[in-house]
């Protein structure tokens, strides 16, 4: 029986910059569209030594020997000159983390851009979807091929793909499952528009929820609100920024936790050992029992391993 003729590849332009957008790079170069280029951001002080180093995106289209660009600002003429000279037919976008301009926009063959988001729209537009869908106590995430338009994270969907949020799962962890969800569910609408049967369908902007940048701030814990609320807090900046209190006048990590909804007898904040020698922090509702700790420019640690090193005496107010 013969099968239908496959449709002509296309002409991929890339955006993207952090390790969140590399699964669906690899999968592109990999696949039978050819990626002509990658735009990313340029080269950042990175890690503990602050040294300078590539963009993980960076890394992976040098290695390929994929042309890139890396821009400070991609909105002047010499680089849409330079954008144009590679002939995209259509540019795919992943936590590209620069505004696109609608010359950008438009300038490949197909005249548009296609992003995938990690959230399911018109649900958390924005910089920091997975975390402030952990800190909403949701228990479904998920991705979105969508049009590149002016406005943040509006234009109409084409896929969407959904995953259940696993009950301990952080911020970490939760990204590296939608990553690769993102590079299935983009290659899928790819194949959709070379094959001309793309469909797109409007978002709801009454829907629309916002998520905005995470900040410092958002990880400190405040001790009187339920221990179950500041269990996700602490899943959602886990690995980074990381969850923290104080403890004697420095800041301390919680990276790792448990709620016990048991009734806490003393003030929030206050620390108390378990009868099996756990520690146990009291809140408003309940108490956190901390399972990875980390002090300022020192590794992470298990609490048992922590606590050897720097004792957290019985009854100490933490925060």
């Amino acid at each position: 029986m013969a099968t239908a003729p496959s449709s002509s590849p296309l002409r991929l332009a890339f955006f993207g910059t952090p390790d969140f957008a590399v699964p669906t790079l690899e999968r592109l170069i990999e696949g039978r569209h050819e990626v002509v280029t990658v735009v990313c951001q340029p080269d950042r002080r990175r890690g503990r030594g602050r040294k300078t180093s590539p963009a993980p995106v960076a890394d992976v289209a040098l290695s390929a020997g994929v042309p890139l660009m890396r821009r400070e600002s991609i909105g002047d003429d010499e680089v849409l000159a330079e954008f144009r000279a590679h002939k995209p037919d259509l540019g795919v976008v992943v936590a590209f983390g620069q505004f696109l301009p609608k010359r950008i926009r438009e300038a490949p063959a197909l005249g548009y851009l296609i992003n995938g988001h990690a959230s399911l729209l018109p649900r958390y537009r924005g910089a920091a979807p997975i975390p402030r869908c952990i800190l909403d106590g949701a228990t479904v995430a998920g991705v979105s091929a969508m049009r590149v338009e002016k406005e943040m994270d509006s234009g109409p969907i084409a896929l969407q793909h959904k995953i259940e949020i696993g009950e301990h799962e952080n911020a970490g962890e939760l990204s590296e499952r939608l990553s690769k969800l993102t590079a299935d569910t983009l290659d899928g609408v790819i194949e959709q528009i070379a094959d001309n049967r793309v469909s797109w369908v409007p978002q709801d902007d009454t829907r629309a929820t916002f998520a905005p940048k995470i900040r410092h701030s958002d990880g400190q814990l405040i001790w009187t609100e339920s221990a179950q609320a500041l269990c996700r807090r602490v899943r959602a900046m886990a690995p980074s920024p990381g969850a923290f209190t104080t403890f004697e006048g420095e800041s301390l990590q919680i990276l790792d936790a448990r709620s016990d909804e048991s009734l806490a007898d003393v003030a929030p904040g206050t620390v108390r050992m378990g009868p099996a020698r756990e520690l146990r922090i009291a809140t408003g509702d309940g108490w956190v029992l901390p399972r990875i700790l980390q002090r300022p420019g020192r590794r992470a640690l298990g609490v048992e391993v922590f606590v050897r090193g720097r004792p957290i005496p019985d009854g100490t107010l933490l925060g």
